[in-house]
């Protein structure tokens, strides 16, 4: 006889359902592709130091690291005419748009750098949601497929905006301005970006339906997610108040005592990024050791976010360390590539010449092929994890990376650097889809949003990190190290290339789902 109170099972999904819900992330990765591949060069045409550049890029992870949390919270307890996750999809792509068309008009620097808040948190508020959206949306087995299809709308977003300027350019519009202004084939590329965003997400928005809460529900705990076999955060007591207090006041202390030292010995100011996010993680944590009242603890945003970061899953935890140093790898190639590129292959660093502005649009042909390698390779990476396990090859994948980082030191001509973005994208695509794939087994359905926004702390943490230091470290060994490697942002490649082998040896302590 059957139990016919026994909990649902979440159906398939057909493959064009799958492409439907996916394609929005097309549009995203247009926007990120256009901010990756060009703001550091509007930045520079804008007057901007090399060494101001990770600090002007600190926007980025901020807005992630405030938005992504707030987002996901909140979109778990949101239910309205759109649905749960959709409402989000449109309000920031919407948001997103305006910033796309304001960014290349920028009049000053302080102007552009502003702009990057805005594009950047509009950007998160967009595609956060997307990630739990594959969760709420596919029953375990068909996760890696939902995350793989993302990457190919990912990549190939990712390769149409980095052509653009390029294309552009070869059409008849001009990549050279007056000295001060960004050239018209930057600006065009930003504004048919800024509609093409808009439609994809609006495509996605209109062609899926997502379940209710009650159906979630009535889904109950798929049969392959390890959240509830392991016992999840929602099964772990959240620490007492004692701990927040001790553990705010240490980060809090440690943050002051940082950017006290920064000051008196007269250190780079780019530290105190550093040292005031120890100072306000601090004061968090102490605020909320007000709220825990055991059993009876006062349940609000904070108290949750920082209750949940506390009681991850451990698989989270362990992929939280590979995610921290793949990030700090793509962070360094996303602000230093145009840089190097130009000192490599054009052998300049006049941020006003032509060379300049022609290797800021080889950038962009670098990147396309990155994300296009990304793009193609996601047709086949969960078939190859299945034959040697998500494990392994996301390692694998991590050192391919690696590798690509040496190659800007061992390419010198502008095509020869088209190489090494065969294994760094390996690498993103890998990063784009492996990690989420594992960790959407690990979580509760309920709490999709929130955890995958925590989980995006170790994205954003690391570019905080190489925004508040890298810049000192290079000046400090631009005497040193930097010649015998050709400059700065040589250097800075082989510190990616160290993060990102550091991230596939974390690899290994990680505990999959399916045995590797």
């Amino acid at each position: 006889m059957t139990d016919q109170t026994s909990p649902m099972k979440k159906p398939a999904l057909s493959l064009l359902q799958i492409i439907n819900m996916s394609f929005g992330f097309f549009g995203i990765q247009i926007g990120f592709a256009l901010q990756n591949g060009n703001v550091s060069r509007i930045f520079q045409t804008l007057g901007a130091d090399i060494n101001t550049l990770p600090l002007l890029w600190v926007a980025a992870p901020v807005t992630g690291l405030i938005m992504q949390p707030i987002i996901g919270y909140f979109s778990d307890k949101t239910w309205g005419p759109l649905g749960r996750r959709r409402p989000y999809f449109l309000a920031g792509a919407i948001l997103t748009t305006l910033a796309l068309f304001i960014m290349p008009n920028s009049p000053a620097l302080w102007v552009a750098a502003g702009t990057l808040w805005i594009m950047d948190a509009s950007l998160n508020i967009t595609m956060e949601p997307f990630r739990a959206f594959v969760g709420d949306m596919l029953p375990s087995r068909q996760r890696p497929l939902g995350f793989s299809m993302q990457t190919i709308f990912i990549g190939s977003g990712a390769v149409m905006a980095s052509l653009a300027p390029y294309i552009f350019n070869a059409l008849g519009v001009s990549n050279t301005a007056e000295p001060g202004h960004v050239p018209p084939n930057v600006h065009l590329s930003f504004y048919v970006g800024g509609i093409a965003l808009f439609c994809a997400v609006l495509w996605t928005i209109l062609s899926t339906k997502e379940y209710s809460p009650e159906q979630l529900e009535a889904f109950g705990t798929d049969e392959d997610n390890i959240f509830d076999a392991e016992g999840g955060a929602d099964r772990t007591a959240r620490p007492p108040a004692g701990f927040f207090r001790t553990w705010g006041a240490l980060i809090a202390l440690a943050g002051a005592a940082f950017s006290w030292a920064v000051w008196h010995y007269d250190g780079d100011k780019q530290f105190f990024v550093l040292g005031g996010g120890l100072v306000f993680l601090g004061v968090l944590f102490l605020i909320n050791s007000l709220f825990v009242r055991g059993d009876s603890e006062v349940r609000n945003f904070l108290s949750d976010v920082l209750g949940d970061l506390t009681t991850m899953p451990s698989v989270m935890k362990r992929l939280a360390v590979v995610q921290f140093f793949s990030w700090v790898s793509l962070f360094i190639m996303w602000i230093y590539t145009t840089p190097a590129v130009a000192l490599r292959a054009w052998d300049t660093a006049d941020t006003t010449s032509a060379a300049f502005q022609s290797a800021g649009d080889w950038v962009g042909v670098m990147f396309a092929v990155q994300n296009g390698i990304a793009a193609i390779y996601a047709f086949i990476i969960a078939a190859i994890a299945r034959k040697v396990g998500t494990r392994r090859l996301h390692a694998f994948n991590l050192l391919m990376g690696a590798l690509g980082f040496v190659g800007y030191l061992v390419f010198g001509s502008k095509m020869s650097l088209l190489l090494p973005m065969v294994g760094l994208g390996m690498a993103w695509g890998s990063i784009l889809a492996l990690p989420y794939a594992i960790l959407a087994d690990a979580l509760p359905a309920r709490k999709m949003g929130i955890y995958m926004g925590i989980f995006n702390f170790f994205i954003v943490l690391p570019q905080i990190l190489v925004g508040g230091t890298m810049s000192p470290i290079l000046r400090t060994l631009e005497g040193s190290l930097a010649p015998a490697v050709g400059g700065a942002p040589l250097l800075a490649m082989l510190f990616g290339a160290a993060s990102l082998a550091l991230a596939a040896f974390a690899m290994s302590f990680v505990k999959t789902h399916h045995a590797d």
